[in-house]
């Protein structure tokens, strides 16, 4: 456990240092560019029906009608207005964290594993063990139960706390999976990767959950592009491109942890075979012949110095 959590630190810095290389820089802007043209495309033919059926799903709540006139006896009479769109963004952050989690998993990490192998792993044998396809199917499962667990756990986050710890543990548990899965495709066996998965899971879930809650805290700058809607479309492509570099950062903390306790596993299965291959040999041999007892000589017949 003590030789994990060293690992995880030594891996997390490493990460925060390959941040801010140009190249990193660069390909965590590249899932951005394509989510920005999908989000205007799909907001120029979808925001407003969104905002109409989040309208009409207000409007079905007849408690709520108590609430907008009070609000409006307080001079917050426009706070419908900008209630419904904010309805609407949190509903699509979920779906946000997740197309950023699987743009990086699919755009950006194969270069950022090759730019962690050159540097750091040069040495270290490609197995192959995950082929493209099997990777893609691979995340697209993970993202499919985590959208399913968002689903059915909404009901959940009515309770304070847990609004706080359900999201952030379910994005965890997907990031694990998949950046995992990537960081070991290309060099581990099918084998090893399950024996690193085994043996390393509770520190793997943990990094996980530490990036789903590194992922929440651009929802902060999300919901104010919402509230600032004279800077909605400054601060709603910061937050999506923080989202995007929250997710390189932690593809980049997976592949050193990964690679790394790839490494320690094929030393310690060669130092094994070593040990194997020579055993001590023993202090002394046998050699098959009739063992002389020592010469007794009596006592008045010692040898005179």
């Amino acid at each position: 456990m003590l030789a994990s959590m060293g690992l995880m630190f030594d891996a997390f810095w490493r990460a925060a240092i390959y941040c801010v290389h140009p190249r990193v820089i660069a390909l965590s802007l590249l899932p951005l560019i394509l989510m920005a043209v999908g989000a205007l495309v799909l907001g120029y033919f979808f925001w407003q029906p969104a905002l109409d059926l989040a309208a009409t799903w207000l409007d079905g709540w007849p408690l709520l009608e108590s609430f907008w006139l009070r609000l409006e006896d307080w001079g917050w009479g426009g706070a419908r207005a900008w209630v419904i769109p904010l309805l609407v963004v949190l509903a699509l952050a979920p779906v946000v964290v997740m197309v950023s989690l699987l743009a990086v998993a699919f755009l950006a990490t194969p270069s950022l594993l090759s730019l962690v192998a050159q540097r750091r792993f040069p040495l270290l044998e490609r197995k192959q063990g995950g082929s493209f396809l099997w990777s893609v199917a691979w995340s697209l499962g993970s993202t499919s139960l985590a959208f399913v667990a968002l689903i059915l756990s909404m009901p959940l986050w009515l309770i304070p706390p847990l609004v706080l710890i359900l999201p952030p543990l379910i994005w965890g548990w997907l990031t694990y999976r998949v950046m995992a899965f990537d960081a070991l495709a290309e060099h581990a066996s099918r084998q090893e990767r399950i024996a690193l998965f085994e043996r390393h899971k509770m520190s793997l879930l943990v990094m996980g959950v530490v990036t789903g809650f590194l992922g929440a805290a651009p929802a902060v700058v999300w919901a104010s592009g919402v509230l600032f809607v004279a800077a909605f479309f400054i601060l709603i492509p910061l937050a999506i491109w923080i989202y995007t570099l929250v997710f390189v950062f932690s593809s980049l903390w997976f592949i050193h942890y990964c690679l790394a306790a790839l490494e320690r596993l094929r030393l310690e299965q060669v130092s094994a075979a070593g040990a194997e291959a020579d055993p001590v040999p023993p202090a002394s041999e046998p050699t098959g012949l009739p063992v002389q007892p020592p010469l007794q000589l009596p006592m008045d017949q010692e040898p005179k110095p």
